[in-house]
């Protein structure tokens, strides 16, 4: 875009208008895919010793403990293509006493895998990835990414590249387990299978189905359940706990007019600005894989016109979206109405209503981020 366009009354700082990402239309090749198997930017330098329990939900400090004691596990522990369990099982039995919390003389080859249950923002992805982080082992044996970007690298690779590919690892860790396609959850749950019978320690979080939630105790029974045959393999760790993306933090600023949205824009190097409407009818145009992408190089995301999300097929690319901008901490900047008001009553009661209320914590943490955006 040429850089003579300005806003009136404003010398922009960016040296050309700002880009809008309804035009772009990334292409992520395969080698990429698997290069970017690791903690996002906003969690590459959490770690075990980085996270703050709520003093008043002791079950966050015995999360640390125990995955610390997993993490330690896996020193000495490798594919070796037998499936065999090694010292991961070994510090995973050290760590909760035995099975259930009882001592058993002969224990059987207990699981390679834990499974983070709570609800949204207790911080399942920080302590997931500071368990990537503290696994003794180099990072090319280590892989961490979520759901869609498993699926998506099974799509780009083919099933059995891509368990070549994990084969060797020493951990895979998977945010954000999906439990809303049949079809993705076999695939995966037939990759995974293939994985522990290499020796790969496995890690997830999961979404919760409602309904089922059951004051979060239903979505360990729902991700175990669905992957019969590796049910196993994984051991549920509750984490409960309050958002703390909000705890002891102002309110989120009320939606800003459209002009202070653009000027912020065009006065800010790196941003992209979008009409709301426009925007989600461009996602559905590009594959959710690929919305990490489309934020590359991006320092902050102007929407203009934010209006109630129409549908839910169009509400779930947009929770896609907001996890990406999350995860590499994008700061959003938006006009219209406020994000608390994005998804009809109907969705915040029905079957992705988890996926919502976390969209609007992230999206309310990255629209507090741009606050210094606008001129005061």
């Amino acid at each position: 875009m040429s850089s003579s366009t300005a806003v009136p009354g404003q010398s922009p700082i960016a040296e050309t208008a700002p880009q809008s990402l309804c035009a772009l239309e990334p292409r992520v090749p395969a080698d990429r895919l698997v290069g970017e198997m690791v903690p996002p930017p906003r969690f590459d330098s959490v770690r075990f010793d980085t996270y703050v329990p709520d003093p008043n939900q002791p079950s966050q400090t015995e999360a640390v403990e125990v995955l610390s004691s997993f993490a330690a596990g896996l020193g000495g522990a490798h594919a070796t293509g037998s499936g065999r369990t090694g010292s991961a099982s070994a510090g995973w039995r050290r760590a909760t006493g035995g099975w259930f919390g009882k001592k058993q003389a002969a224990a059987p080859a207990g699981p390679r895998g834990v499974y983070l249950d709570g609800g949204y923002g207790v911080g399942k992805t920080h302590l997931l990835a500071s368990l990537w982080h503290a696994t003794p082992a180099a990072p090319s044996l280590k892989a961490f990414g979520t759901f869609v970007e498993l699926t998506n690298l099974v799509g780009a690779l083919g099933f059995q590249q891509t368990v070549q590919t994990l084969s060797g690892h020493r951990l895979l860790c998977i945010d954000e387990f999906e439990l809303d396609d049949p079809g993705d959850t076999v695939l995966v749950s037939s990759l995974l299978s293939r994985l522990v019978d290499a020796g790969v320690a496995l890690a997830a979080t999961s979404n919760t189905l409602p309904g089922k939630l059951g004051e979060g105790r239903f979505a360990a029974a729902d991700f175990l359940r669905e992957i019969q045959g590796l049910s196993a393999h994984f051991r549920p760790l509750r984490i409960d706990g309050e958002d703390y993306r909000h705890r002891g933090l102002p309110e989120a600023p009320p939606p800003y007019s459209d002009d202070q949205v653009t000027r912020a824009a065009y006065a800010t190097a790196g941003a992209s600005l979008d009409d709301f409407p426009a925007l989600l009818d461009h996602l559905a145009r590009v594959h959710p894989s690929r919305y990490g992408a489309l934020t590359d190089g991006i320092t902050a995301v102007c929407l203009t016109d934010v209006q109630p999300v129409p549908d839910q097929s169009t509400a779930l690319r947009l929770v896609v979206l907001a996890d990406r901008l999350y995860d590499r901490e994008v700061p959003v900047l938006a006009s219209g109405l406020p994000f608390d008001r994005l998804f009809s009553d109907e969705m915040l009661n029905g079957g992705y209503r988890k996926k919502y209320f976390r969209a609007i914590s992230r999206l309310t943490a990255l629209a507090r981020d741009a606050k210094g955006l606008v001129a005061q």
